[in-house]
């Protein structure tokens, strides 16, 4: 109990030394964009369900448990004008040892044409980024889990190119009686090791979470709440252009401001399951920060929505789902896994 407790501090006061970067501040920005249809269902950030899939662990190590042993996973993302995401995953029990994970994410951007000062076509190029990454889990008690996963980074942006190596470190508590989980995150915490112009050091998007889920008695629904950016409170941006408003009539300038419960709701997600079956999910969230950041003051549409479902069709699990960003466009997000025992079994 009391190496438990020691391990708890450290891995708090880890937390709260890291520095804040919060979107367009850093670099490797692929790592905070899921391929997983379940994250993305869920809002984007899902990181307090302990169960036997996969696409828990991907953003929480210390999910890993051994029903998820010798599973296969595969996601994969459409995003904006021709950009695809993607994960491949598999998992592995070693009993004493812990459940590990070895997983690859990555980013296409597709390719470009390139071209002299004078616009002369040189030839294409291609761009994109990778993160390979190894994940540990380890069950401490019946109620408490740890995890950890070290990610290997490489981006090839044509003629910059990049190395950085990263970590996750994590803490679950879970309740199997009540239906209650919590859990906490450091995600992204390192250092680039080879940088894109030399002598320019550039920050990791590193950030800390915090998230609860809870599945109603005698009902199908289990919701979920989770705080983002628990190292930096204030996460709102301010355009130059639009810093200051000017009165048509009186002249007068008001500078923007937001209010201490704007500054607060742009840190949470909130999210439900309806668990209609073993076979059959449907899930929906709402990121309160993408709605302020990405929504249209004329046109707000469904910004910040998100919804999907997961099947089960023999021996597959498949999921869907669809997060809208603007009125102009969402993306739609695919998953399938499997447990690689269940074809050897008879």
């Amino acid at each position: 109990m009391k190496k438990t407790i020691a391990l708890a501090c450290i891995f708090v006061s880890s937390f709260f030394s890291m520095r804040a970067q919060v979107g367009g501040s850093h670099i490797y920005s692929f790592l905070t964009i899921p391929a997983s249809a379940r994250t993305a269902a869920l809002g984007g950030t899902f990181i307090s369900v302990k169960d036997q899939d996969p696409n828990c662990a991907l953003q929480n190590p210390s999910l890993l448990n051994a029903s998820m042993s010798n599973k296969l996973l595969f996601n994969g993302v459409l995003y904006f004008d021709g950009v695809t995401f993607g994960d491949a995953a598999y998992v592995k029990d070693f009993a004493k040892a812990g459940t590990f994970m070895a997983n690859m994410h990555y980013a296409d951007y597709g390719s470009f044409l390139a071209s002299d000062i004078t616009g002369q076509i040189q030839g294409t190029f291609h761009a994109a980024d990778y993160n390979f990454n190894v994940g540990w889990g380890m069950q401490l008690n019946p109620y408490f889990s740890i995890g950890a996963a070290l990610k290997t980074i490489y981006s090839d942006l044509y003629l910059y190119n990049s190395f950085g190596l990263a970590t996750d470190v994590a803490a679950t508590y879970y309740d199997s009686t009540a239906k209650f989980t919590l859990a906490i995150v450091g995600r992204n915490m390192g250092i680039q090791v080879k940088k894109y112009v030399e002598g320019q050091n550039e920050p990791l998007p590193a950030e800390v979470d915090v998230a609860v889920s809870k599945k109603l008695s005698h009902t199908p629904i289990r919701f979920n709440l989770t705080w983002r950016h628990l190292e930096q409170f204030d996460l709102t941006y301010v355009d130059s252009y639009d810093a200051t408003e000017v009165d048509p009539l009186t002249g007068e300038t008001t500078v923007t401001s937001y209010s201490f419960f704007n500054k607060v709701s742009r840190h949470l997600i909130i999210a439900a399951e309806i668990l209609f079956s073993q076979n059959f999910h449907f899930r929906a969230g709402y990121n309160f920060q993408r709605r302020q950041e990405l929504a249209l003051t004329t046109a707000p549409g469904t910004a910040g929505l998100c919804w999907g479902f997961g099947l089960k069709i023999s021996k597959f699990i498949i999921g869907y789902s669809r997060a809208a960003y603007h009125m102009e466009g969402s993306a739609d997000h695919f998953s399938i896994s499997t447990n690689l025992s269940d074809f050897g079994a008879k």
